[in-house]
């Protein structure tokens, strides 16, 4: 399957990004679900060797397709909680470190194969650790949209999402916006690369227009005619 073979191409590109020093200082994974079905879960099939070390792999992969070198956000530190908490998993930033809550009631509601569907969520949160937002400028669904795009180009597809020409607004979020941010990156390669190291100190819909000629209502149109869902 597609998500083993990433496994030894994303350690490689860790590697590549440590050379810019532009990796985590410390990675740790702390287990806050107590007896819960779905932390047992996540002992018995995945465990914190193997969670750590895609904690790494996805660092490697979000440097490698954000292109980023010397403008990565400084981080010295990333945790991992597994909690018995609701939703699915949230990021949040104290200081020069990161923390994600990682949800056990989720993981046992999960019906297919573990690995795959927690690495997905796992590598969307890895974004957020990651990207650039403006300096909070940015409006989430562009946000999360680009966090389902680093998701999607690892190979982790969610079956949920919708499909391409799909949406009410190309900044609805997750999938919506990740398939329209897939079109516009067709359109000019490594769009999305460009689009975030411009969000490092602010951000602006004239970002689009900037990059591809157009403005963003214009490209949703053109997106959404583009897959037969005219507006």
């Amino acid at each position: 399957m597609v998500h083993f073979t990433l496994s030894f191409v994303l350690v490689s590109l860790l590697a590549l990004a440590t050379l810019h020093g532009a990796h985590a200082q410390e990675y740790s994974v702390v287990y806050r679900a107590g007896n819960t079905a779905g932390g047992l879960r996540w002992k018995n099939e995945l465990g914190a060797p193997y969670t750590l070390e895609k904690m790494r792999a996805a660092t490697g992969f979000i440097h490698y397709l954000f292109k980023q070198t010397t403008d990565t956000k400084y981080v010295d530190k990333i945790t991992l909680f597994i909690e018995d908490i609701d939703g699915v998993a949230k990021t949040s930033r104290v200081g020069n470190s990161a923390e994600i809550h990682y949800s056990a009631r989720y993981i046992q509601g999960i019906a297919t194969q573990l690995q795959p569907a927690f690495e997905g969520v796992l590598f969307h949160e890895m974004t957020h650790v990651w990207q650039w937002n403006g300096n909070g400028q940015a409006n989430g669904g562009l946000i999360e949209g680009i966090a389902d795009f680093v998701r999607n180009r690892a190979g982790y597809v969610d079956r949920t999402w919708v499909k391409n020409g799909q949406g009410d607004r190309w900044d609805q979020g997750y999938s919506v916006t990740m398939r329209f941010l897939n079109y516009c990156n067709d359109k000019r390669a490594d769009f999305v690369a460009e689009l975030n190291k411009m969000m490092r100190y602010r951000y602006s819909d004239n970002y689009f227009q900037l990059l591809l000629g157009k403005t963003v209502d214009q490209l949703w149109s053109d997106y959404k005619r583009f897959y037969g869902q005219g507006l």
